[in-house]
């Protein structure tokens, strides 16, 4: 909840100076004269961009576990022998991470595995059968702490209102940028707003959602190397998730949905590096192994 309140201070912080410096510079005075009211469409632009991206975080693990067909493991009735030792180790895990015990669940898939949820205390682990079969257990250990250290980071939400406030620009900036352009480019004096206002709104935001995307998927990246290296100091050491990297390297990923593809310990393949939610598997050993050497 305090990074909930510090992520909403800070949108509401920015979003005030924004208005500030607009004012300060005319075009909030220039814009407000000929109809276009900024406190309004700041709120409507706050309410826009974050309603979606919290409504997704809170029904987050319902969509996981529909998604993928993962099953969670009953904690108290394990099926076998390894699952009962995948919900133990997560639990030891998550008592290090000094966070509650998250659902632990297995789904049919190539190698991968991810957390979600909304809440610390509530968060669901899931792994992949292609994970379990392809790796020893120290690896699917370190794996498994590099999800539990995404839940005690609080990554899940983060991501979610860092979205949330690059959506909330995108929609404010594509909606000035167009009435601008419908009354100072086009000269349009009519009574309302013409077509050169939704034309400019629908370019503005998809020129403006690319670079949403861009600061998005940097940050997606940084967490990757955080959640490294809260899976060595969760194991003790790095070399089980230096080992787990590597043999991930020489494996094909297994896709997740869309939706959840930055949760996963490998992302997918992206048009560009910078909209990969994850950095190479290469940087990320190099990474380990330079704070190896501190």
């Amino acid at each position: 909840m305090k990074r909930i309140f510090l992520f909403l201070l800070t949108n509401i912080a920015v979003m005030v100076v924004l208005s500030v410096t607009m004012s300060v510079l005319g075009v909030g005075r220039y814009l407000t004269a000929n109809g276009l009211d900024l406190t309004q469409l700041l709120i409507f632009s706050a309410l826009v961009g974050f309603t979606g991206s919290i409504i997704s975080l809170l029904i987050s693990k319902w969509m996981a576990k529909r998604s993928t067909g993962a099953r969670v493991i009953d904690p108290q009735a394990p099926g076998n022998a390894r699952e009962a030792w995948l919900v133990d180790t997560v639990h030891q895990l998550a008592d290090r991470a000094g966070i509650g015990h998250p659902e632990v669940a297995i789904y049919q898939g190539e190698p991968n595995a991810f957390a979600t949820g909304a809440f610390k205390n509530n968060a669901l682990v899931a792994v992949s059968t292609g994970l379990l079969e392809s790796m020893t257990e120290e690896e699917v250990a370190a794996v498994l702490a590099h999800e539990v250290a995404h839940v005690a980071n609080g990554d899940m939400i983060t991501l979610t209102l860092i979205q949330g406030v690059v959506n909330t620009f995108v929609v404010f900036l594509a909606r000035v940028v167009g009435y601008f352009v419908d009354r100072v480019v086009l000269k349009n004096d009519r009574e309302g707003i013409g077509m050169g206002y939704y034309i400019t709104v629908i370019a503005c935001e998809i020129v403006f959602g690319i670079i949403a995307s861009i600061i998005v998927a940097w940050f997606s990246r940084q967490r990757e190397y955080r959640a490294d290296a809260g899976s060595a100091r969760l194991m003790g050491a790095r070399d089980p998730m230096i080992r787990a990297l590597a043999r991930l390297g020489g494996l094909q990923p297994g896709e997740l949905p869309k939706s959840f593809e930055a949760s996963g310990i490998s992302g997918g393949g992206a048009v560009s590096a910078l909209f990969a939610t994850h950095p190479p598997i290469q940087a990320r050993i190099q990474a380990l192994q330079a704070a190896q050497r501190l």
